[in-house]
C-alpha cells in the first residue's frame, strides 16, 4: 500500500459535495453576496439543501433574521469574481458593485437572483435547529431558475487551498432513476 497519512485538517477537501455556490441574502434593503462550498443535497421533493456557514460571516446574521436567501450557482467563467467574493466581507463592501453582478429580483424572496449565474434558487430556513451547535441551516428550495441558452455549463469545486477543480466531461451509465 502507497498511502499515508493525511491530517484530519484536510478530509474536507475530498469530500466537497458540489459546486461552489454564490449566497444572495438581504436585509433593510441592502444585497449580500457571499461564496459557498458547504452545501448538499438533502430531500428531492421538495428540494431540501444543508448548508453550513460561519457565524463570523456577515451572510450568517442575515440568514438567521430574515430565513430566506438565495443560492446561484455560477461557471467557470464567473470563478475569479466567485474566489474574490469569498476573499471579501459584505460588511464592508458591497460585492454587486465591487465585482459588478447585476442583482434581479426573486419571485419567492428578498434577496436578489444573480443575473450572471447559470441557475438561481430561492430558498427560505425550514429548520434552524444546528445553527447554534453546527452553523447549519436546512433549506428548503420554493423556485427554481435556470438559463438553459448554457449548454454543458462547467462549475467549479472547491479542492481547498485556493485549488479549484472545473467539471468537465459529461459520462451517461445506465441507471434506474429517472
Amino acid at each position: 500500500m502507497n498511502k499515508t497519512s493525511l491530517p484530519l485538517s484536510q478530509v474536507y477537501r475530498l469530500l466537497e459535495p458540489g459546486p461552489v455556490v454564490l449566497v444572495t441574502s438581504a436585509r433593510a434593503g441592502r444585497a449580500n453576496v457571499m461564496t459557498m462550498s458547504w452545501h448538499m443535497m438533502v430531500d428531492f421533493v421538495p428540494p431540501t439543501v444543508a448548508c453550513v456557514i460561519s457565524n463570523r460571516d456577515f451572510t450568517f446574521d442575515i440568514l438567521r433574521e430574515t430565513r430566506e436567501c438565495v443560492i446561484n450557482i455560477p461557471t467557470v467563467e464567473l470563478a475569479k469574481k466567485v474566489v474574490a467574493c469569498g476573499n471579501t466581507s459584505g460588511r464592508v463592501l458591497d460585492k454587486f458593485k465591487i465585482f459588478r453582478l447585476t442583482p434581479q429580483p426573486a419571485a419567492r424572496v428578498a434577496a436578489p437572483l444573480i443575473s450572471e449565474c447559470y441557475a438561481n434558487l430561492e430558498c427560505k430556513v425550514i429548520d434552524a435547529s444546528m445553527v447554534d451547535k453546527y452553523c447549519l441551516f436546512i433549506l428548503e428550495v420554493m423556485k427554481a431558475w435556470i438559463d438553459r441558452t448554457k449548454k454543458n455549463p462547467r462549475t467549479i469545486h472547491h479542492c481547498g487551498r485556493g485549488v479549484f477543480m472545473v467539471a468537465g466531461r459529461l459520462i451517461k451509465l445506465p441507471s434506474k432513476m429517472k
